[in-house]
């Protein structure tokens, strides 16, 4: 019998890459790395949505990523509009 699970194993990565490119989109400012971060924390944030303890909290992440996302489009859509 195979110990291994599919399934949590995908979990795992999807919370490894959203917090890997939430840390490489604040560093650069990057709304394409902030969008990837917000798509792979929703599987996390619906998984923890059904908790009826503070980990509740945890579902509201996408909200914040997809606001720091927008903010920094709309920065990036700001700076293209001066350099032209």
């Amino acid at each position: 019998m195979s110990t291994f699970n599919l399934v949590g194993f995908l979990w795992q990565v999807s919370v490894v890459m959203a917090l890997i490119a939430f840390l490489y989109g604040l560093m650069n400012r990057s709304s394409g790395s902030m969008l990837i971060s917000f798509i792979t924390s929703l599987p996390f944030a619906y998984y923890l949505n059904g908790a009826e303890n503070v980990w509740r909290l945890v579902a509201l992440t996408p909200i914040v990523l997809l606001s720091i996302t927008l903010y920094f489009w709309k920065m990036e859509r700001k700076h293209r509009l001066y350099i032209r």
